[in-house]
């Protein structure tokens, strides 16, 4: 079953109600160590792509998410609205004139998870989004060369996603206003790597749905 932008609308109504359900969690996780605006910031980019939809849905993959791109910069603002603007405008460039099945996403995602490590200037083990992007970029590139199963290769990045996330409890954080804290750090999980782990899983689950769903 082909996975087309048409599934975008159910997509982001997905995303914000797992942001939505969990934002009193996130918020205090932010509150821990961060600025406490995360979820807000977010909630505000998120409201803006349901505006567009309808619209998003009638295009192509690559300006789909080009649009996606565009829109959080815009209105999430701050850190997570540049990250997050970059993660997609690259995905968008990757995707031109691709068709897109796993082989071709797990490279575009991974385009796009490189962006963000180079516009935060971050890699994985510093606790920040990337602990959760970068493992499941991994995990999705390990999939494509085993010719795995899509809805198996879903499963593990909902694993990864998870793990992901769980392990920036125990992380020295070294970016953003965490790093201010030091050793104090420690003991928290970073809010922008649980935010990423609620909407991968999110995705995850539209998509499997769709996948299993009668023809």
């Amino acid at each position: 079953m082909q996975l087309v932008p048409a599934l975008l609308p159910g997509l982001i109504q997905a995303i914000d109600h797992a942001i939505e359900t969990n934002a009193e969690e996130v918020t205090a996780l932010d509150q821990a160590i961060g600025d406490g605006d995360h979820v807000t910031n977010l909630q505000r980019g998120i409201k803006a792509l349901m505006a567009q939809s309808d619209e998003l849905a009638t295009l192509d993959w690559a300006a789909a998410w080009q649009k996606i791109g565009m829109t959080l910069m815009t209105a999430v603002g701050g850190a997570s609205g540049s990250l997050y603007g970059t993660l997609f405008v690259a995905m968008s460039k990757a995707a031109r004139d691709r068709p897109l099945d796993l082989q071709a996403f797990a490279e575009i995602f991974t385009s796009g998870v490189g962006a963000v490590k180079q516009r935060g200037k971050a890699d994985a083990g510093e606790k920040t989004m990337l602990d959760v992007l970068i493992p499941v970029a991994a995990s999705l590139r390990q999939a494509a060369a085993d010719s795995v199963a899509l809805p198996v290769a879903l499963e593990n990045v909902t694993r990864t996603a998870i793990a992901g996330m769980e392990s920036t409890r125990d992380m020295l954080a070294t970016k953003g206003r965490a790093s201010f804290l030091e050793e104090r750090s420690r003991g928290h999980i970073d809010a922008g790597a649980k935010t990423s782990q609620l909407m991968i899983c999110a995705l995850v689950d539209v998509l499997a749905k769709h996948l299993t769903a009668p023809a």
